[in-house]
């Protein structure tokens, strides 16, 4: 006999927990899809919201499309993010070859577009740079023509003309003031 019970003649019943009791209401499910197998997407579920994302983050990383959904009961998924993977890495290296090639880093006010912002400005300090380049090999190369134009014509520039035949020379005509 169950001498805990209060009412030894009722059976027990446990106390109902008001609530939602639809498995996986409190779930998070992060759906990572690479191009490389566009057909077997990884899907994990966790009631751990920071789990989640540190998972979304991780498949992001390795250059996957990432949802990251919030269950809504009754199997409906409501999206809390999306993280295109490729981009974000792109960025990256975009981020490192502006360093490598000595670029200035990418101004906190430069939005043109938003996801990829590091790899225009990259795009502009390239052509930037060649361009800046390109000017000076022509400022070079006028620099040089005109040195080698200087030397091939000093030795004339300095000497005295030369005199001109005399049967080539012209007579002065002496005129009086009244005639002219």
């Amino acid at each position: 006999m169950n001498h805990h019970r209060k009412h030894p003649d009722r059976p027990f019943r446990r106390r109902a927990i008001p609530g939602d009791h639809t498995p996986n209401s409190s779930g998070y499910r992060v759906t990572a899809s690479w191009d490389a197998r566009p057909d077997r997407p990884a899907i994990r579920s966790t009631p751990d919201r920071k789990k989640a994302a540190r998972l979304a983050r991780e498949y992001a990383d390795q250059g996957a499309y990432v949802l990251f959904e919030q269950h809504r009961g009754h199997n409906r998924w409501r999206t809390l993010a999306e993280l295109d993977g490729r981009a974000l890495l792109a960025e990256r290296r975009a981020e490192q070859q502006l360093a490598a090639e000595q670029h200035p880093a990418t101004p906190a006010a430069y939005r043109p577009g938003e996801p990829d912002r590091h790899r225009t400005w990259l795009d502009w300090m390239r052509a930037k740079a060649e361009a800046d380049q390109r000017a000076r090999a022509d400022a070079d190369r006028r620099r040089r023509r005109l040195a080698a134009e200087a030397t091939t014509h000093a030795r004339a520039l300095m000497t005295p003309p030369d005199t001109v035949r005399p049967d080539a020379q012209r007579r002065a005509r002496h005129v009086t003031g009244a005639q002219r």
